[in-house]
């Protein structure tokens, strides 16, 4: 994590550690943090 504007910012690969996806809670609440082939993101619950 590095500070960029006084916001955190994270590289998405270093969440999916290599892989494609990652699981992040939020108030108990599961989310997929996922990696397409075109490189883009996309966050569903």
């Amino acid at each position: 994590m590095t500070s960029y504007e006084d916001h955190p910012v994270y590289d998405a690969k270093e969440l999916t550690k290599g892989e494609t996806q990652a699981r992040i809670v939020l108030d108990g609440q599961v989310y997929t943090l996922r990696i397409t082939k075109a490189n883009k993101l996309i966050l569903t619950k």
